[in-house]
């Protein structure tokens, strides 16, 4: 996986491609060409978009990149970067939500149909969600939050069954994760022989928005690097 190479960063839930923005810019730095798009609901909106929505979404934008190709996916994005995997050169999960059968270590949540994450916002809770992250990016964060589908996210809760990807992978594990446990994705990462790169983040977006965000970034495009000259 040498020359050129093209990154899909697939956000989570809630969120939007800018949660990449700083990523996307130590990924461009390293010579990659990056697609983050925006996950979009169905025509009849949020409550009717389901998760595979999503995924039909994600392998469409992945297929159109040229390989050699790797995918990144944050929390819900990691479980849909995983249900895209057969395609990847390489992998790299951040928190991501857990397919079968590590998804019954995840707290328990009761979604609404649509989950009013852009209508209820606060400045005050995006910060308790950041306490690594400036006050730039919590207001950035703020205002761009979305609601999202809540039977996206029952789908995800009642477990996904996936393929163990053949390629390289990495996840990426926050300290202080009280979305989905350190140690279910560590447990994770272990049955499917998955390298882990633990961070100094304290949170679940942590990885992403955090101070510590270009940091883990360029790690993460070191470990690459070296999954290419292994491959």
């Amino acid at each position: 996986m040498t020359g050129a190479r093209a990154a899909l960063l697939v956000h989570g839930a809630g969120g939007g491609g800018w949660e990449w923005n700083v990523w996307r810019g130590v990924f461009e730095s390293a010579g990659f060409q990056v697609a983050a798009p925006d996950l979009m609901p169905v025509r009849d909106g949020w409550a009717a978009t389901r998760l595979e929505d999503y995924q039909a979404q994600v392998r469409a934008s992945f297929a159109a990149l040229p390989r050699p190709r790797v995918l990144v996916g944050a929390s819900l994005g990691g479980l849909l970067a995983l249900g895209a995997a057969d395609g990847a050169d390489a992998l790299v999960m951040v928190n991501p939500l857990p397919p079968v059968p590590w998804h019954a270590g995840l707290p328990a949540r009761d979604w609404p149909d649509v989950v009013p994450w852009r209508r209820d916002a606060r400045l005050s809770g995006t910060r308790r969600a950041l306490p690594g992250g400036d006050d730039a990016t919590a207001l950035f964060a703020f205002r761009h939050w979305r609601d999202e589908s809540g039977a996206v996210l029952r789908d995800a809760q009642r477990g996904v069954a996936v393929v163990r990807p053949a390629c390289p992978m990495v996840c990426v594990v926050s300290g202080h994760d009280e979305d989905v446990p350190p140690a279910v994705t560590r447990a994770m990462a272990g049955a499917w022989g998955a390298e882990v790169l633990q961070t100094v983040s304290g949170s679940h977006v942590g990885p992403l928005l955090g101070r510590e965000a270009a940091g883990i970034a360029a790690q993460a495009v070191e470990w690459l690097n070296r999954a290419a000259k292994a491959g």
